[in-house]
């Protein structure tokens, strides 16, 4: 059933379209037309059955011998492709040509009387020879006494401005001056400072060997041991026994710091407790 409304179609009879709800007593009658099957102007009989036997093209159906090939090769074969192919044939190397060489001198050498030319000068000696051999390496100079002095104010001015600057942030946070220093815990204030002042010293030796203010005096601290490389660096232990020493060195009224000035190795009393040295850069 087709509803006139929508076009919906439904296989089953109602009087309203199930789609759109139409009631199809609305709509006018359409007739029924009728569409037969036949209408009497088509043959009658059978029709004629394809005969597979009288057709010439298709061999599987002509009725001769079912064990014949199909195809028939022909009488005489033909040469495989890999035979037929010759092989591309090597190049030959091209003879080399030998040529002789003949040393001429193409002009006449004079004969020189060389009596009276003096004794024969001695020829200069090969550069490799003069020079002295790669595997001995420089020993270091020991750093003179105006260079530690430099570094170690340089460093002295870079800590103390920093320590300045907590101690005035810290002033401002709790709301203090600085006539009221004193007001501040000791304790939690001198570790902080001994962790700042000690990790910028120790952190700074052991990763380069020079502070920033030993890079200002152009100065460096090594191991003490002389069979050490030239190259090698302190290790961080050594670094922290080091900056430690600084604390034992000015105890006894500073005079730690005096074997630095004086004497051939310049060694401090934190120099021999941490078993380095510091020499030129």
């Amino acid at each position: 059933m087709k509803c006139p409304k929508c076009q919906y179609f439904a296989f089953d009879s109602g009087e309203r379209c199930r789609n759109c709800g139409y009631d199809f007593s609305l709509s006018a009658d359409v007739p029924t037309v009728d569409l037969p099957i036949q209408d009497g102007t088509e043959p009658l009989g059978p029709f004629n059955d394809f005969s597979l036997n009288d057709t010439p093209n298709l061999p599987l159906f002509t009725g001769g011998d079912p064990d014949a090939p199909l195809v028939i090769p022909s009488a005489t074969p033909r040469v495989p492709l890999a035979v037929r192919r010759t092989a591309p044939a090597a190049p030959r190397p091209k003879p080399r040509k030998e040529t002789g060489r003949v040393d001429r001198d193409p002009e006449p050498r004079l004969a020189l009387d060389t009596a009276d030319l003096g004794p024969p000068v001695p020829e200069a000696a090969p550069q490799a020879a003069v020079m002295a051999p790669s595997g001995l390496e420089p020993m270091p100079v020991t750093a003179p006494a105006g260079a530690r002095l430099l570094g170690a104010l340089v460093d002295l001015a870079l800590v103390g401005g920093i320590d300045l600057l907590v101690v005035y942030f810290t002033l401002k946070i709790c709301d203090l001056t600085f006539a009221q220093v004193f007001t501040l815990p000791v304790a939690p204030l001198a570790s902080f400072f001994v962790l700042l002042n000690g990790g910028y010293l120790s952190t700074f030796v052991a990763a380069g060997g020079q502070t920033i203010g030993k890079m200002a005096a152009g100065i460096r601290v090594i191991p003490a041991d002389p069979a050490a490389p030239l190259g090698e660096r302190v290790t961080f232990g050594q670094s922290v026994v080091r900056a430690a020493g600084y604390l034992v060195s000015a105890l006894p009224a500073g005079f730690g710091f005096l074997p630095a000035f004086v004497g051939r190795d310049r060694r401090a009393l934190h120099d021999r407790l941490a078993d380095t040295r510091v020499v030129k850069a």
